[in-house]
Formats: structure tokens, C-alpha cells, sequence
């Protein structure tokens, strides 16, 4: 089933010549169907290029996903134009009254920060209050997971004595899990950040599973046992080239970043690397909206009530 999108959005083009299939709003509307609502809060600085990461996995399932983006009233995007988030964006208070099956917190490129010091911490925190009545199931990636686990859970993120930055291999620990149905026993996740969450915080909450892990990288994969929030540490909807891209900026920035660990063949960065994690990522991505379509009502304001 197609990925429905605002009108216009420029990943309608770039993902069908991949052969995937977005389809508009007005069209999405003609149908006799009840999609599931997926609201993505965008914190990426390449909004655009994070915008196509995650609608193509979104689209790789046989359910039909409306997708809605959100921004920030209280942090300005540098990256992008005024009149991309005026067309494709919504603001907290369009959307308040409003109840979704899926909401997406992505990463953030302020993870040095503490929380209070974000800019936009504030309306994050009111986002994640009010995601707890008006969303089924919340997916956070990256800083987003950690700023989940510190809102929702008190569970605070530790300084790395260098950046992790890298494609790790992965395991399972409970491989029933169904958002592990189908996953290798090992796989591959790239990771990029300054910051970690420890594995002895989590076990300490009874609410909370530890689904899957990284021996270089640590926790990867965090849920709640009803699944209503889902916590990835990781960056399975990165394209091939992100990692590349974010280690050539650093170079520029003077950072003088270690080379991405399994990366570059050779550890060469003039000599790119496959994207050699996309299964898992479309598996991640599937199982989650598969499990909020067999779980969640069928009158999404019935979500109130949960």
C-alpha cells in the first residue's frame, strides 16, 4: 500500500523512481479506507533528506500510512526554507485536538546539550505529555529515544569519550519479540552520537524491555511492555551516503572526527560503503505499524480512553 503525503512534498518524486509508491493527500482522500495516521516530528537539520528516509520505510508494508510532519514552534531550521515548512508542516497547536495510531520523534543534533538546555525542550516535553492520550504508539530514534527515556522514564544519557559513529553488528535478547519477527540473529545498525543510555537504568525499570543490543555500541532497541512507546538508539533509516556526509561536515567543521567504524571499505573514506542494514530497518519500521493495526481501536479518539 502507498505512503499517503501532502501534496507536492518533494519525496512524491525522488522515492517513485524507486519504484515506491507515495501517494498525495487529495488522492489518499478519494478512498474508502481508514489509514493509520502516522505524525512525524522532524528534529533533523536535513529535514528534507530525513523526510525521504522515513516515508520509504513507512512504505513498505500492505497497510496504507497517512503521514503528517510536525515542527517546532520554538527552534528556527536552518536547513530548510521558510516555504517547505509552511507547505508540509504543522505546529503542535494545529494538531492538539487531533489523535494518531503512530507518532515518530526523530534525532537531533544536540545530544552535548543537557535536556533543560535545548531551546525546544519545553514543547518537546508538552508533545511527549500529550502523546500519552492522543497516540497509540510512539517510536523515538537517537537523541529522540533518550530524550523519551529521560521524560517518560527519569533514565539519563552519559557523555561518550568519543563520538560513536559507525554500522555495529546486533543481537537479539528476546527474539519472540514481535518487533523482532523475522530479524537475522545478527545484524548490522549504523549509530552516530556523542551520548549513551546504560543497559543497568533500564533493567531497573519494571515497565521497560531491553529487546536488542550492540557489544561495540550497547542498547539498542528499548520498548514498554504494551509497546506503546519504542525506543531506538540507533539510525536504521539512514541512507547509505549519511554517515559519509556527517564525517565530511565534522572534517569541514575542523572536529577531526575518527573514520566511521565498519564503514568505508578499508577504512578508506574515498571508497564508499553499501547500505548493508536496510532489511532490518524495513523489518523495524513493518512490525511497528503491524502491531499498532492489530492493536489499536478502530476510532482512533477511542485512543482517550486507553
Amino acid at each position: 500500500m502507498p505512503v499517503i503525503v501532502p501534496d507536492n512534498l518533494p519525496a512524491i518524486h525522488i522515492l517513485a523512481n524507486e519504484n515506491i509508491t507515495v501517494m498525495s493527500a487529495s488522492r489518499g482522500k478519494s478512498q474508502d479506507i481508514r489509514p493509520l495516521k502516522i505524525l512525524i516530528l522532524n528534529l533533523m537539520p536535513m529535514k528534507i533528506a530525513t523526510e525521504n528516509q522515513l516515508i520509504r520505510l513507512l512504505s513498505n508494508t500492505s497497510l496504507q500510512v497517512e503521514v503528517t510532519f510536525l515542527q517546532t514552534a520554538t527552534h528556527e531550521s536552518k536547513n530548510v526554507t521558510f516555504e517547505h515548512l509552511a507547505s508540509f508542516y504543522k505546529a503542535f497547536d494545529d494538531i492538539k485536538d487531533d489523535c494518531f495510531d503512530g507518532l515518530i520523534v526523530t534525532g537531533a543534533p544536540v545530544e552535548n546539550l543537557p535536556f533543560d538546555e535545548v531551546d525546544y525542550w519545553q514543547e518537546l516535553c508538552q508533545i511527549l505529555e500529550w502523546s500519552k492520550k492522543h497516540v497509540f504508539s510512539t517510536m523515538h530514534i537517537c537523541w529522540g529515544a533518550q530524550a523519551g527515556l529521560y521524560y517518560h522514564h527519569n533514565i539519563h544519557k552519559y557523555p561518550l569519550s568519543q563520538k560513536l559513529s559507525g554500522v555495529y553488528n546486533h543481537e537479539l535478547n528476546i527474539p519472540s519479540h514481535p518487533i523482532l519477527r523475522g530479524f537475522d540473529e545478527e545484524y548490522k545498525v549504523p549509530h552516530s552520537r556523542y551520548t549513551e543510555i546504560l543497559a543497568a537504568d533500564i533493567e531497573k525499570n519494571g515497565q521497560l524491555d531491553i529487546l536488542s543490543t550492540s557489544e561495540e555500541a550497547g542498547v539498542y532497541l528499548v520498548a514498554t511492555k504494551d509497546l506503546r512507546q519504542v525506543y531506538v538508539t540507533g539510525h536504521p533509516e539512514y541512507d547509505a551516503n549519511t554517515l559519509r556526509l556527517e564525517y565530511i561536515r565534522d572534517v569541514e567543521k575542523g572536529i577531526n572526527p575518527q573514520i566511521p567504524v565498519n564503514y568505508f571499505l578499508e577504512d578508506d573514506p574515498q571508497k564508499f560503503s553499501q547500505n548493508r542494514w536496510r532489511g532490518h530497518a524495513y523489518l523495524l519500521f513493518g512490525n511497528w505499524l503491524n502491531h499498532i493495526y492489530q492493536e489499536v481501536p478502530y476510532h482512533i479518539e477511542k485512543i482517550k480512553e486507553l
